[in-house]
């Protein structure tokens, strides 16, 4: 059923972002026709646009998800390698169904790599119930914490995860 944690392990995602988990659900996320894979390359154009992000399972359970994504590889002032830059979060996402059926917190803000390679992590979380205004979510997208995000909204370890790596496009040639 559920995935080898192998590569987010080599990938650094688990270490830098998550803690080692065992999958105990799945998801897709598609940027138009491309599935994001662990590790792929997606261009920040093509992912300019939130994903298609399917939460695998019984459409008629009651189980619902957050889906956190973050860049751990923005640069942080404050306390650099230590934060990530957060992207995207949507929670009560029904089992089954794909995230737009959940309530976006923060809206989606596409990779925009200044420099280098940055990876793209989309961890899933199952909740304990309906989140129903008991969440808490940080004011700035700088300085994220998937982890303590996680502590303070009692969502504990992570159930799935996905990444991909982009890097900033070159600019088109002007004539």
């Amino acid at each position: 059923m559920a995935r080898s944690v192998e590569p987010l392990v080599v990938g650094r995602v688990i270490g830098d972002v998550l803690d080692m988990f065992t999958p105990a659900s799945e998801f897709t996320v598609r940027y138009g026709t491309k599935q994001v894979t662990n590790g792929c390359d997606i261009k920040p154009s093509a992912a300019a646009d939130k994903p298609h992000v399917q939460i695998l399972g019984h459409p008629f359970s009651s189980n619902l998800y957050t889906l956190v994504m973050v860049d751990p590889d923005a640069p942080s002032p404050s306390e650099p390698r230590l934060r990530e830059w957060l992207h995207w979060i949507v929670v009560d996402v029904p089992e089954g169904q794909d995230a737009t059926k959940g309530r976006e917190l923060v809206a989606y803000m596409g990779p925009q790599p200044p420099t280098g390679i940055h990876r793209y992590i989309l961890a899933l979380f199952k909740q304990e119930g309906a989140m129903e205004g008991r969440i808490q979510v940080a004011d700035a997208r700088a300085n994220f914490s998937t982890r303590r995000f996680a502590a303070q909204n009692r969502l504990g370890i992570p159930v799935a995860a996905v990444y991909f790596n982009s890097q900033k496009e070159p600019a088109a040639k002007k004539r």
